[in-house]
């Protein structure tokens, strides 16, 4: 076999190991309860968090009832970063968690009328595992495009997050990032979405690329004290 070529497949067999560990494992075929009622206090506003194991809480949370039964021992409810957006709110906001673990974008987007039943506000986040199962970078922000601007037709506020850095797909997979958070940030500044910057508040400034060690708890997901830093983040922007 040709080096390229062989150099090639090597990258190719790597990729789908790591998307493995993203896509695969507890709850990807099962569906968050999207349309879940949100108990709301007068004057509170309601934010639908669609997305996937990050919007979820993965891996020490989930959305789904059954998928947190599997889960045994490991649960975190602080595992959520809309957990610490609503307490850093004082009570402004309640979540309905629309996080669904291994989703594409393609797939989040077919959600998105019965999670935003009710709510004021769209929080949009997904894209880690259209990259992981080697999909274009070009359809994941189209996707993602439509999203945010099926969330303004219906009248939403609308907000949207770039992609993580990803230590387990480090490095073969920081370019594609890269170039889809670039497509995020645009997609946002022409549609009228303002932009979460996810991938800043988590990457390691001594190790560019890659979310900083006690911020993830297995080189894919946020740990607890990341998911911390994830709900301030958005408690901010959300109380502008």
């Amino acid at each position: 076999m040709p080096l390229r070529s062989a150099a090639r497949a090597l990258f190719v067999l790597a990729l789908a190991l790591a998307a493995a560990e993203v896509g695969g494992g507890c709850g990807g075929e099962a569906a968050a309860p999207d349309s879940a009622p949100v108990a709301l206090a007068p004057g509170q506003t309601l934010v639908a968090a669609l997305g996937d194991s990050i919007v979820a809480g993965s891996p020490l949370w989930d959305p789904d009832p059954e998928i947190r039964d599997s889960l045994g021992g490991s649960l975190d409810p602080e595992s959520q970063f809309e957990v610490w957006a609503e307490a850093r709110s004082e009570g402004a906001v309640r979540f309905r968690n629309c996080g669904v673990f291994g989703e594409r974008t393609d797939e989040i987007a077919a959600r998105l009328d019965t999670c935003a039943r009710g709510a004021k506000v769209l929080l949009l986040q997904g894209g880690i595992n259209d990259i992981a199962q080697l999909r274009r970078v070009r359809t994941a922000a189209r996707n993602l495009r439509e999203t945010v601007r099926a969330g303004r037709e219906r009248g939403l506020r609308v907000m949207v997050a770039d992609v993580l850095p990803w230590n387990n797909g480090y490095p073969m997979t920081a370019g594609r990032i890269r170039r889809l958070n670039a497509e995020i940030s645009a997609l946002a500044r022409e549609e009228g979405a303002e932009l979460l910057p996810f991938y800043a508040t988590l990457e390691d400034p001594s190790r560019p690329g890659r979310m900083k060690r006690e911020w993830t708890v297995d080189g894919d997901h946020p740990s607890v004290e990341g998911y911390r830093r994830l709900g301030e983040l958005v408690a901010e922007q959300l109380t502008r």
